[in-house]
């Protein structure tokens, strides 16, 4: 670099490598500058034939099943459920839960009778389609008189007995049955503040979503017609149905507030930056196109829609914001040497063209280095990411330099005037003074400052790499207090009705579980049939893990085990023939294995846990509420290794675990791999435009450190490693190089043209870091208002994307002046010492 003082040539000399080969620009700038009408033409029917597919969509998804679709650990439980619907027990149908509340008693015998009453509406309501239902009212009825079978007999039953009567039988239902209430419940006082109420729609098994939300919304309404019920109040209906609604409400009210603050700061941030209404104008139809070109290509490719998309647009809006302002500042400065439009757009083009390459191949291998990952969501998002991308730079490369010059030769046609026509960083601005502090550190202690960086960055890699994983249905519902704060404002902002955190508050307040609370280990084996069956199935629930809810040293568990118990403990005749088939009076059956079946199948409950074969059966594990995912995965592992019977671990918290595992797999891999495709497009790039790699490695310093910085971040903050921020590393270095590609390109062409490597820097900084600055600026505060969400997913990813933005400004500005002159100083004259050296032999 240091001998740099002629302009080099454009073509090589034959003695060394090429330098100053620049990018065939002749084509584009004349298609753009002679027949600007007909480019903008040309894109605007691509707008309208892609717009039709954002009406052809792959339709929407939300919640967990995004992500874990076609893991085979998703596949594996799927197929358990599979089976045992097959097999006769469950042809259809799905289910809900009521929790009922009473700070008195909810057992009380008015409670009961209203439980009671519940039942028998909802069983006789015509179109609800309940086929049954379940309650301690039932059960105690059913203790009281076996022969109970529907909600007037139960009824009858309570209001018959005594007082005293009537405690003993809750305490007998517990004991035999283990009624569904509160851990706060006790045989001895007879009472507790919550209960389930269990019910089961007749649906067909192929039933969709929005009949299943049509049956549970028709119960959430029966419920309010109850004497002394109240939804939201002390009844709150929980099912699938419902919380698949709900995520998909929040994603609603979230865009309903985040997206429209969003919109008003860049609208207001590009004013400042463009300065012109005509220009922001133009900058923000070209922010629609690259929305409607991606997102119809997205329809077109059947991907649907889901929260992790949110994502795709708030980079797509970060890039599309930073090529439009380079793009029109850049214009503006060849104009304000009193150059004319034609000739300043063909420079302008000549020299933006190449970043805007470089920026869009490695931010789109950033963005594609997820297509390696194993989770399908997080292939589409690279998908949608990397072709989003290249849209952005057609369209802010091409489209909007075409309008550009159409609308400023109609200016000139009819004397209209040009606002805000001045480059950003002009000369004796106070933008103009901030910006050299960089290119003033480099030449006071530039190795002091990149030494300092690389410390700072290896700090913060080390300490990054202690950030977690994690992946939970909780994590895509928000917390009260930010729910709270969304309900203060007017309508129609404000937010619909959420039954979600009252269901996790009885969840882990009253019953002492998660959101999901159990492990299931599935056995598949011939002995489920044999005595051996049965003992191998009681040796599990002796001692389990710490992670494994227990009770008096007993695993909580639903099993062939405990289902046989309460069948003996509720039927007498039963219970006769169990204890002839149990030889050494352990309560298991050592012989009649299949005589006990037989009757066992009889019930619907049983039919749930064991094939009608009788070779596979599932024990239910209730995971301790202080475990975690890993603990409780590790647990459910252990038991299944330790059976003597063919068991494999599953369940839905085994899902998100496995999901978790990869999730962090798919960042590490993603990282690396572009990193080091990034560093082989730059260097190649460089080597072959100007004859010098080097120049993509010192590009990447600034990258790293900003890499790093994010890791680090992540853990001061405690943010994990989710579904939904997975990908923010290797998008980190894509939104770095963005920034630090624009620096270099520009620094490159003013170095070349024959500057020294301070007054290289110094018209660089001012140029190209206004632009900079203005991106940076309209990104930090557009995007980072997504740090408002409902979702704590998509609040993060805001933080982390306003971060990695910033990051990557402050090392391009402070960060890689530095490099540049260190590399000056001490690694250009050891290279022509080498090629002196080569030469004399």
């Amino acid at each position: 670099m240091r001998e740099s003082t002629q302009p080099v040539a454009s073509e090589s000399d034959g003695d060394g490598p090429e330098r100053g080969r620049r990018l065939p620009t002749d084509r584009i700038s004349t298609a753009i500058t002679q027949y600007s009408g007909r480019v903008v033409l040309a894109f605007l029917l691509v707008t309208v034939v892609l717009a039709g597919g954002m009406t052809n969509g792959g339709g929407q998804e939300s919640g967990t099943d995004q992500f874990t679709e076609n893991l085979p650990e998703q596949q594996a439980l799927d197929d358990m459920e599979a089976d045992f619907r097959l097999d006769g027990r469950s042809e259809g149908g799905s289910t809900a839960t009521l929790f009922v509340s009473d700070d008195r008693n909810v057992l009380s015998r008015q409670g009961l009778l209203r439980m009671v009453e519940f039942q028998d509406r909802a069983e006789n309501e015509d179109g609800l389609r309940i086929r049954s239902t379940t309650s301690p009212a039932s059960l105690v009825a059913q203790q009281l008189d076996p022969s109970a079978e529907t909600p007037d007999e139960y009824r009858y039953t309570i209001e018959g007995a005594t007082q005293r009567e009537l405690e003993r039988a809750i305490a007998a239902a517990d004991r035999s049955r283990g009624l569904p209430v509160s851990t706060d419940f006790t045989r001895e006082s007879v009472s507790a503040k919550v209960a389930q109420v269990a019910m089961t729609y007749d649906t067909a098994p192929a039933a969709d979503t929005d009949d299943e939300l049509a049956l549970q919304t028709d119960t959430v309404e029966l419920v309010n017609e109850i004497d002394g019920y109240e939804s939201g109040e002390n009844v709150d209906v929980f099912g699938n149905a419902i919380i698949d609604s709900e995520s998909q409400q929040l994603l609603l009210d979230t865009s309903i507030v985040v997206f429209p603050a969003a919109a008003l700061l860049i609208l207001i941030l590009l004013l400042l930056a463009y300065r012109d209404p005509v220009d922001l104008v133009l900058g923000l139809v070209s922010l629609m196109m690259t929305m409607v070109w991606t997102f119809g290509f997205m329809g077109y490719a059947g991907i649907p829609f889901s929260e992790s998309f949110i994502v795709v647009i708030a980079l797509l809006l970060a890039v599309g914001i930073d090529f439009g302002i380079h793009s029109i500042n850049r214009y503006r400065e060849e104009r304000a040497k009193g150059t004319d439009i034609t000739n300043s757009m063909t420079a302008s083009i000549d020299q933006l063209t190449g970043a805007f390459l470089l920026t869009t191949l490695t931010t789109a291998i950033g963005f594609a280095s997820n297509l390696t990952s194993s989770i399908g969501q997080l292939r589409d998002f690279g998908l949608v990411s990397a072709v989003g991308i290249i849209f952005t730079m057609l369209i802010f490369g091409v489209f909007l330099p075409a309008s550009k010059v159409g609308l400023d030769r109609l200016r000139e046609r009819f004397g209209l005037p040009s606002l805000g026509g001045a480059p950003l960083g002009s000369e004796g601005s106070l933008l103009s003074q901030a910006l050299t502090v960089g290119v003033k550190m480099a030449r006071i202690a530039p190795v002091v400052v990149l030494v300092s960086a690389l410390l700072v960055g290896a700090g913060a890699a080390a300490y990054g790499t202690g950030v977690e994983a994690e992946f939970s249905q909780e994590s895509f519902f928000p917390n009260e207090d930010r729910i709270e704060q969304y309900e203060q404002l007017p309508e129609p902002f404000s937010p619909g009705e959420y039954t979600f955190i009252a269901v996790l508050d009885h969840l882990e307040e009253d019953f002492d579980q998660g959101f999901v609370g159990s492990v299931t280990v599935y056995v598949d084996d011939p002995d489920v049939r044999s005595a051996r069956g049965f003992r191998d199935v009681d040796r599990t629930l002796d001692d389990p893990p710490d992670a494994i809810k227990q009770e008096r040293g007993r695993a909580d568990a639903t099993s062939i085990v405990s289902i046989t118990n309460q069948q003996a403990n509720s039927d007498p005749a039963f219970a006769a023939k169990l204890a002839r088939a149990d030889s050494n009076g352990d309560g298991l059956p050592e012989r009649d294995i299949d005589k006990v079946y037989d009757e066992l199948l009889e019930s619907e409950t049983a039919r749930e846990y064991v094939t009608s074969e009788r070779d596979a059966t599932r024990i239910v594990y209730q995971v301790d509420k202080d475990a975690d995912e890993t603990g409780a995965t590790r647990a459910a592992a252990a038991i299944a290794e330790e059976m003597e019977m063919d068991a494999t671990p599953t369940g839905e918290l085994v899902v998100f675990s496995a999901l978790t595992d990869r999730l962090t797999e798919s960042a590490l891999v993603g990282l690396v791999l572009a990193l080091l495709l990034t560093a082989i497009v730059l260097m190649v790039a460089y080597q072959w435009l100007n004859g010098r790699a080097i120049y993509g490695v010192i590009n990447l310093i600034p990258v790293v450190v900003t890499v790093a910085a994010i890791a680090g971040s992540m853990r001061y903050l405690g943010i994990s490693i989710s579904a939904f921020n997975a990908p923010i590393l290797s998008v980190s270095i894509g939104l770095s190089v963005d920034y630090t590609v624009h620096f270099m390109h520009r620094f490159v062409d003013e170095f070349e043209s024959g500057k020294d490597v301070h007054d290289a820097l110094d018209v660089t900084v001012r140029g190209t870091g206004s632009a900079l600055t203005g991106s940076m600026l309209t990104t930090v505060f557009g995007l980072g208002v997504l740090a408002l969400a409902l979702i704590p997913l998509i609040a993060e990813f805001g933080i982390l994307l306003a971060m990695s933005i910033f990051y990557a400004y402050v090392a391009s500005i402070l960060i890689l002046p530095s490099t540049i002159v260190v590399w000056d100083r001490f690694g250009e004259p050891i290279v022509e010492r080498v090629a002196t050296i080569r030469a004399m032999r």
